[in-house]
């Protein structure tokens, strides 16, 4: 299982590539993988705001149904237009092009709260 340690992850399984005051958001490889094969995300229209540990929409998977949460507080810059037609890719590259939702940080001291690869694979047990 990969852990990338350029990334910051949230007990809820959600990763945060932070690059200045902006975080590109999406689920961890060990989230996919219990959901199953996705076959439906739905993400909030840019412009959003969000608050942490807000639901910022839902992914569909043959198994369940899950929230993802907001690792920070925000607004919503940019969603990935690729999972409307091809959600899958979550399943196949979820710190790449699977990515859900671009925020731009209101609240930079959130980041502090956020757990480093190795506390997230302590977390999960791999």
């Amino acid at each position: 299982m990969n852990f990338p340690e350029n990334l910051k992850y949230t007990k809820d399984h959600e990763w945060i590539q932070i690059d200045g005051d902006t975080g590109i958001v999406g689920i961890t490889e060990y989230a996919q993988g219990e959901l199953g094969d996705v076959v439906f995300v739905e993400l909030p229209a840019p412009g959003k705001t969000v608050k942490l540990h807000e639901s910022l929409g839902t992914i569909e998977a043959v198994k369940a149904v899950s929230d993802v949460y907001a690792p920070v507080s925000g607004s919503v810059l940019a969603v990935n237009p690729d999972l409307e037609k091809t959600p899958e890719i979550v399943n196949k590259d979820p710190y790449g092009k699977g990515w859900m939702v671009k925020i731009k940080i209101s609240n930079p001291s959130e980041v502090f709260g956020l757990l480093s690869a190795s506390a997230y694979k302590q977390l999960v047990g791999k």
